[in-house]
């Protein structure tokens, strides 16, 4: 019972201070939405904005009770707010009268992205929270610039299987727990998650033509089915070896 009692008393004011750290992560997300009206143009845009940065915060209190954030994972909590405003964009359809600026929206969250890892192992704090942050950061991503991509070009719901596949591949695991197995570290399918929102991005573009924007949706789409293809085979058979 006492030790118990110790842990408890010990974790507590952790996981307040790391609760801190996401409060007043809100605050840029307050300063950056009132900057760009035209994205947060309605009580609906704010509210969808706070409820996405209010769903990640609580997960990184969930599972972060060790305080301090580090400044790697903070750079990712800044991405997280980029993340929650581009998704309140979505809400009423305000980014359609302001796509320039959700784009350079998404553009600095995906070039933060190399920022944390980079900070990461220059003060040796890499850890496996702060690579599923990230990771779960760069998915969600993906999920909403593809809902903007079915809202602008009208390319059907199968775009929404590029930003919904990992969220499957998650469930698939459920019933499968081979398939959530540790993967091994891969250029590859870093390479590819970085295509993808490249490939999204210029489809999004007013610039691009439908057709143009559809050959990239579809690229996007293989590559991943291509990449998830390869880490399925490798821990089927890795789970056959043993």
């Amino acid at each position: 019972m006492p030790l118990f009692s110790n842990t408890s008393s010990f974790t507590l004011p952790k996981r307040l201070y790391s609760a801190a750290e996401v409060l007043l992560g809100g605050l840029p997300l307050i300063a950056v939405g009132k900057a760009l009206p035209l994205l947060m143009a309605t009580p609906a845009n704010w509210w969808v904005a706070i409820g996405f940065y209010t769903t990640i915060s609580t997960l990184v209190v969930i599972f972060w009770p060790f305080g301090s954030l580090g400044w790697a994972n903070r750079v990712t909590l800044a991405r997280a707010v980029l993340v929650a405003l581009v998704a309140g964009a979505l809400a009423a359809n305000a980014f359609v009268g302001a796509i320039w600026q959700w784009l350079a929206i998404a553009v600095i969250a995906l070039l933060l992205d190399g920022i944390d890892g980079w900070i990461a192992r220059r003060t040796k704090s890499h850890t496996r929270f702060g690579a599923r942050f990230d990771m779960e950061l760069d998915a969600l991503l993906i999920l909403l610039l593809c809902a903007g991509l079915l809202r602008l070009e009208s390319l059907g719901l199968w775009v929404l299987m590029i930003g919904g596949m990992r969220y499957c591949f998650i469930a698939a695991s459920w019933q499968f727990p081979w398939l959530s197995k540790p993967l091994f570290d891969s250029f590859r399918r870093k390479a590819i998650c970085v295509f993808q929102v490249v490939a999204l991005l210029l489809a999004l573009t007013p610039i691009t033509s439908h057709l143009v924007a559809s050959l990239l949706a579809i690229s996007a789409l293989f590559s991943l089915l291509y990449s998830f293809g390869v880490d399925v085979w490798w821990l089927y058979q890795k789970t056959q070896r043993s």
